[in-house]
């Protein structure tokens, strides 16, 4: 029997167009900001996208499998990676988020996140694929969420209010798709219910208190978020900004560095968290559908892969993976159009940065992974 490709070529084909799309976007939305030299943060992207291909073509090379008994030792690594930051991480933008390596900031919140859903995979994987009884779902539970509630908080600490959610909603989401029973799946749900609906009692009838657990600029995003036009001065400028540039961009766009909203300055971090802003704007309608299409159609490939295997460690590392690109595509397109509250989520792929886009193909790399070695069990009875 031949080799067995590591690679999956519909998922390489969509992160080629994403490369393009990137470099096109990130050259075009950081014009305004870099004194003439219009090819700086677009040659950053292009170093950042070879390294992090290189990255994810070695570990769909990786026997996925022996992540299973390294899961717990991944968690204690990013846990140690997040209590060093809190201490001794580079403060930006009254943020403590980074690691200085001299030829970059690392994000360690961002691998957390793969080294999250490697060790709740693992973690649920104990349970078989048999559905458990009420009584069963509990510890399993209690346990997803004793190993959630520490990245979450050290994460939301820095404070990085967008990572910390994105945590909790990969956590919960695993949770949900694994063997628990359905009774412990109403439960959750009652309580998110609960919970959410407290969240909007205390914002509308005690003010005071939120204002004790919310910083000035998240409870800014939020109010922004409710009310957009008594904040679009501050907390919702770039909100406003970034709505009108892409209602201006119709069906066609403006054409590539032609949106005025982008190339006058007026939708900041527009090469980072608003990117779409510069798709909206410069590429239209036709431009942020194709650009939607290719995140569906990735997603729909890594379900098929979660489908085929036999391995349910594997599985749920898919699902996991499916959560931590689809939520953040979510958020991140919610937010620029005013639909989701502002969280600094950057679009996956696309947006300018190093340590988000090695932890996505890194992420991807597993996908592959996945993919490469189930196929060599097609010929194969399990006797397990």
């Amino acid at each position: 029997m031949g080799e067995n490709k590591s690679i999956d070529y519909l998922i390489l084909f969509i992160l080629i167009v994403f490369f393009i799309i990137s470099l096109i976007t990130v050259y075009s939305g950081t014009g305004q900001y870099t004194d003439g030299q219009s090819f700086h943060f677009a040659l950053r992207q292009l170093i950042w996208y070879t390294i992090s291909f290189a990255l994810m073509i070695g570990v769909s090379r990786f026997d996925y499998e022996l992540l299973e008994n390294w899961a717990v030792y991944l968690y204690i690594f990013g846990m140690m990676l997040l209590l060093y930051v809190r201490f001794f991480g580079v403060l930006k933008n009254g943020s403590q988020r980074w690691i200085d390596l001299t030829f970059m900031e690392f994000q360690p919140s961002e691998l957390m996140k793969v080294f999250l859903v490697i060790y709740l995979a693992a973690m649920l994987k104990k349970n078989g694929k048999k559905n458990l009884s009420f009584s069963k779902s509990i510890p399993v539970v209690f346990k997803a969420m004793a190993i959630s509630i520490f990245p979450f908080y050290f994460i939301l600490k820095q404070p990085d209010l967008g990572s910390a959610i994105l945590i909790a909603i990969t956590s919960i989401g695993l949770v949900l798709t694994s063997t628990i029973s359905s009774k412990m799946i109403t439960l959750i749900f009652t309580v998110i219910a609960s919970s959410g609906s407290f969240l909007i009692y205390l914002f509308t009838f005690h003010e005071d208190v939120v204002t004790n657990v919310f910083q000035t600029h998240q409870l800014g995003r939020i109010y922004s978020w409710l009310s957009p036009s008594d904040y679009s001065d501050n907390f919702g400028y770039q909100v406003k900004n970034a709505m009108l540039g892409i209602g201006a961009g119709q069906l066609n766009g403006s054409g590539f560095s032609q949106g005025v909203q982008v190339q006058s300055g007026r939708v900041p971090e527009a090469h980072t968290d608003f990117i779409f802003a510069v798709i909206g704007e410069e590429f239209g309608f036709m431009g942020s559908s194709l650009l939607v299409l290719l995140f569906f159609l990735l997603i729909y490939r890594i379900i098929t892969i979660a489908l085929r295997t036999d391995n349910i460690f594997g599985t749920y590392i898919c699902v996991g993976v499916i959560l931590l690109i689809g939520f953040q595509v979510f958020q991140n397109i919610g937010m620029t159009i005013g639909l989701m509250p502002v969280t600094g989520i950057a679009l996956p792929f696309i947006s300018y940065g190093g340590s988000a886009l090695m932890t996505n193909l890194f992420a991807l790399g597993l996908v592959q992974s996945i993919d490469a070695r189930s196929k060599n069990y097609i010929f194969f009875t399990n006797t397990e």
